[in-house]
């Protein structure tokens, strides 16, 4: 699958592809080969067709039910791209006993969350909810699966929101059209996979509400579908409801085969295409090929040598491109569809590169594995890195549901999963030599480059006629209505809660001072270690943002006698993955690894730590990607306004700085710079570290010891930094205008109480009602009743309430009164004990879920360190909120939030929005985004 950020809604950040290195073979022997666990599960059929799988996990208190239909955008009729996405969104919303976007309520205020997705091949709609809503959950299913409601209302309100989703994922973001329209129009020929899975504005345009209820009766019933349930359930019991709920569903009447049997076109000649786009900063070359299906026996040897490729920093790519300075991100995938599939190799090229330059490296690393044999020690490495992965998506009971989801739909055997692996642990060298001689073929390439213009589609059409796609039978019968409220059947109240042993949470502090918190969080032999250390963002001088984050990101570059290839060899030979950042108040290290290779792993993890030397070189490399990376969030309005709150929201105070740093900021760095903030700020004194997974809290305590225990520093501990927040900026409308802007993004926050204040927990749940998923009242009025959105939400970051939402640049000052209506409601009405139940269950579920993982149990209890509380408050939580009243939530509202006190932030093209803002705050100021100073609240050259 694509694994680049670039690929994905926006680019926010520097990871824009998945990287990958070239040089002399830096892949020493690596440790013994590892393997996931086989997935357990049963399997059965109803009579109508239904397929059933269950998985049950008695160590979870939640319960996953998830509905898969064979309905992907392949199918989408002729003239309708984007239709099965579309219908993806229709099905959920009304059903004969639910009205508008009921499920919301049924999931989220118990606890739960849910939602649904399209691929090219598949549907599918799930929730994961407290276990004892199992039943509740099935009868949505039923509802959706036999009963949906298709009216205008529902069609005409959802593909305005698709719309909306089309602008932020594909028109705002600078590669999102790259993404979404350049590369399947040119990898593919006949096969269905060409057009955009998100369709186009004109095709959304022209489909009908006849159209929906077509598509529905042609595809939809229980003969296409598979239910997936896993999590806490008796067997017997689920086998139960599921005949109870889902036998006499019948068979579709009319059906229309869910098989395809056209087969991708061989290409005999190389083509070339120059695309361009609006708000492209830096150009992407790269090529295209066409790959098999899915369930070919090449399947496996190209997911190795795509790892060996582009998997991690000591992969081939890596080392080639982006090590070496030329480009500032490098990418190649095997994207395996159940039809066949695209072998993409490109980059981002540094602006001081010559793109010719990087497409003969591109072209010199195909050669390389075509006519060289990989070394025993890329392909071990290769195989881990794959496996590893596997290991990470099953350490929950819902990662499993779906791991066997995509192997059904995809192969139509759920042990796919397995076999698939099995079949990566095969690969042999000779395997992966054939298969890059197999598909790198220079005769059936399609070379692409992609820079800044006009938005012109004709420029990278493909050549051959775009094939001619089904035309479904028109719909029959009437359509159905929500019934009257008094003859609708009432949802299956809840079942007996399933008693779970929340995971020990034990606390040591070692000898010099380091303090260790522990948990065993799962049985699935994966484990991650977190290391907390001081001295976030808040620790730069403003002149010089970007220093913490530089110092983290940058600490693998060289350690511990290590220069970066061989600690990037070492974590993935061992199935490892490693990540650094700096937030605010604290950088985080993380490392993920097999339990077997933790010990190995954590000595890397120990040596970046005590020892990061930070090489001139690597130092110079990293900075100049780091600037570049930058200007591709410049040209991205939902990054931007991210970029752009900081400064406004909290002015001078050292939170006002921005932990990425600036263009300006980042070229004043020095290597220097970094060692003395790592001299300074990571000291044992003042360093938390978290272990969680399948591995238990002795074991994880005396591997804390082993790997960081004899760490010493003769400095001083750091102080803490004074006054991080400040003390209140004041109220301003603040529009950033970007002319080419696809989308705006809006923005709104306003002073809160910190983490440790008793006013805390009832403004946390007030903002629930307030911002809270898509039971809030901002995506209630902004996506639910008018459209205009994707999403919108708000929460409580540090002292502070953040809005946001991104939205078409006409309607931007229509979000902007949404959201200061929205406050004064919040402000104003009393919050009843019915409606603070809800949000009260809506923020402990989620939190519960999140423990559930060794990721997610980390990152709860470092933000709990990093505020001042301790980590026992984890395991407090749902009794924090348990003990805030509707009056404390009532008159926290009333003192925190209101319109008044919100400053508003717009990044769009302010020429379709700016006049009707005005009338609605008159006091705008306007800065031109070619022009903005985010070193300085004022965002203007010179402060001033």
């Amino acid at each position: 699958m694509m694994k680049s950020a670039i690929l994905s809604a926006g680019v926010a950040s520097l990871a824009i592809f998945a990287a990958t290195p070239a040089i002399a073979d830096d892949h020493a022997d690596s440790s013994g080969a590892i393997s996931a666990p086989a997935i357990e599960y049963e399997r059965w059929t109803l009579d109508n067709g239904l397929q059933v799988i269950a998985i049950p996990d008695a160590s979870t208190g939640t319960v996953t039910t998830s509905m898969w239909y064979e309905v992907g955008s392949k199918l989408d009729p002729e003239g309708r791209s984007g239709f099965a996405h579309l219908f993806e969104h229709i099905l959920s919303r009304k059903t004969r006993n639910m009205p508008y976007n009921m499920i919301y309520g049924l999931t989220a205020d118990v606890g739960g969350t849910r939602n649904a997705s399209n691929s090219p091949d598949r549907t599918n709609y799930y929730e994961t909810v407290p276990a004892e809503y199992l039943e509740a959950m099935l009868w949505t299913h039923r509802e959706r699966m036999g009963f949906p409601v298709i009216d205008q209302e529902v069609f005409d309100k959802e593909r305005d929101v698709v719309k909306e989703e089309l602008r932020q994922r594909v028109l705002a973001p600078p590669y999102g059209r790259f993404s979404r329209f350049v590369l399947p129009e040119s990898a593919y020929d006949t096969l269905p996979y060409r057009r955009p899975g998100i369709g186009s504005i004109e095709e959304l345009d022209a489909a009908t509400l006849d159209d929906a209820r077509a598509f529905y009766q042609a595809y939809y019933g229980p003969d296409t579908a598979t239910l997936i349930v896993a999590g806490n359930f008796e067997m017997d019991n689920l086998r139960s409801l599921v005949a109870d709920y889902f036998s006499d569903i019948p068979r579709r009447s009319d059906p229309v085969d869910v098989t395809l049997n056209v087969r991708a076109m061989e290409r005999t000649a190389p083509r070339t295409v120059n695309a361009t786009a609006p708000n492209v900063p830096l150009p992407l070359v790269g090529t295209v090929w066409k790959l098999p299906p899915l369930t070919h026996p090449d399947a496996a040897p190209l997911e190795v040598m795509d790892a060996i490729m582009a998997r991690g920093d000591n992969s081939r790519m890596h080392g080639a491109l982006v090590r070496t300075g030329k480009a500032v991100e490098a990418v190649h995938f095997a994207d395996l569809q159940e039809e066949g599939g695209m072998l993409a190799q490109f980059a981002v090229t540094n602006p001081q590169a010559d793109a010719e330059e990087v497409r003969s490296i591109l072209e010199a690393e195909r050669r390389r594995m075509m006519e060289e044999p990989v070394s025993a020690a890329e392909l071990a490495e290769a195989k881990n890195e794959l496996i590893a992965s596997a290991l990470r998506q099953r350490e929950t009971a819902r990662g499993r549901a779906f791991e066997l989801g995509e192997a059904l739909v995809s192969t139509g055997d759920p042990g796919f999963a397995d076999k698939r692996l099995a079949a990566i642990a095969a690969v042999s060298i000779e395997d992966v030599q054939r298969v890059a001689r197999t598909y790198y073929r220079e005769d059936r390439r399609t070379d692409i480059t992609y820079t800044a213009g006009e938005d012109d589609p004709s420029a990278y059409a493909n050549p051959v006629p775009m094939p001619q796609f089904r035309t479904l039978p028109p719909a029959d019968g009437e359509p159905l209505s929500v019934a009257p409220e008094g003859e609708r059947q009432p949802v299956p109240g809840p079942g007996e809660r399933p008693v779970v042993e929340a995971a020990a949470i034990v606390e040591r502090t070692l000898d010099n001072g380091i303090e260790v918190v522990a948990a065993q969080t799962g049985d699935v032999p994966l484990a991650t270690m977190t290391v907390l250390v001081p001295g976030g963002s808040i620790s730069d001088p403003r002149a010089k943002a970007g220093i913490a984050e530089m110092a983290a990101t940058l600490a693998d570059k060289g350690a511990g006698g290590m220069d970066e290839s061989e600690i990037a060899r070492r974590l993935e030979s061992l199935g490892a993955s490693f990540g650094a950042t700096a937030g605010s108040q604290g950088s985080f290290f993380s490392l993920t690894a097999p339990v077997e290779n933790m010990d190995e792993a954590g000595k890397v993890l120990a040596a970046i730590i005590t020892s990061a030397d930070y090489p001139q070189a690597a130092f110079e490399r990293e900075r100049k990607r780091a600037v570049d990376g930058l200007a591709i969030q410049l040209k991205d309005p939902g990054g931007l306004a991210r970029m752009v709150a900081r400064p406004v929201l909290y002015g001078d105070a050292p939170f006002g700085t921005i932990p990425s740093g600036t263009q300006e900021s980042l070229a004043s760095l020095t290597r220097e710079d970094l060692v003395a903030h790592r001299a300074r700020y990571w000291h044992p004194q003042r360093t938390k570290v978290i272990v969680s997974g399948g591995v238990s809290p002795e074991r994880a305590i005396a591997l804390t010891e082993s790997l960081l225990g004899g760490w010493t520093v003769d400095a001083p501990p750091p102080a803490d930094i004074a006054d991080p927040t400040g003390q209140g900026e004041p109220v301003r409308t603040v529009v950033i205008n970007m002319p080419d802007a696809g989308q705006a993004a809006v923005y709104a926050g306003m002073r809160a109480p910190a983490r440790t204040d008793a006013d805390y927990h009832p403004l946390e749940i007030a903002n629930a009602i307030l911002g809270g998923g898509s039971s809030g009242r901002l995506f209630e009025e902004v996506r639910t009743k008018r459209s205009i959105s994707y999403g919108a939400g708000s929460g409580l970051g540090t002292d502070m309430l953040l809005a946001s939402a991104q939205t078409q640049n006409s309607t931007a000052d229509e979000v902007v009164q949404v959201f200061l209506d929205e406050f004064d409601r919040l402000g104003d009405e009393a919050i009843d004990a019915d409606l603070l139940g809800k949000r009260r269950l809506y923020l402990s579920g989620g939190y519960a879920r999140s423990l559930e993982t060794s990721s997610g149990f980390n990152s709860i209890v470092a933000n709990l360190l990093l505020d001042g509380l301790e980590p026992a408050e984890a395991a407090r939580y749902a009794d924090r909120l348990a003990a805030v009243s509707p009056q404390a939530a009532t008159q926290a509202a009333a003192d925190y939030v209101g319109s008044e006190k919100a400053t508003v932030i717009v990044v769009g093209n302010a020429s379709e929005f700016l006049d009707d803002l005005k009338a609605i705050r008159p006091d705008v100021e306007v800065i031109d985004a070619e022009a903005i100073d985010l070193s300085t609240p004022t965002l203007t050259m010179g402060g001033g």
